[in-house]
């Protein structure tokens, strides 16, 4: 493939979106980490939150950050 063929505007949005795929990724796995390493909810409740997040991917996962307290880490026993 020649430089003529990919203009430098192409470049960016393929980098773009790229960095845009990890970063879904990543806020996907944290998701997924935090959730498993709470202690404020158990069983059932980690489930649930579980599945929304697989089956409704941006809905579960931005009702998740948004449910999440801010200082779960000192709620912890």
């Amino acid at each position: 493939m020649l430089a003529y063929d990919y203009p430098l505007l192409g470049v960016f949005w393929s980098l773009l979106l790229f960095s845009f795929f990890v970063l879904w990724i990543f806020i996907v796995v944290w998701c997924f980490i935090d959730n498993f390493r709470r202690h404020d909810h158990h069983g059932f409740a980690k489930a649930m939150w579980f599945l929304f997040i697989v089956f409704l991917p941006v809905l579960g996962v931005l009702s998740y950050i948004i449910a999440r307290p801010a200082d779960v880490d000192e709620m912890a026993p």
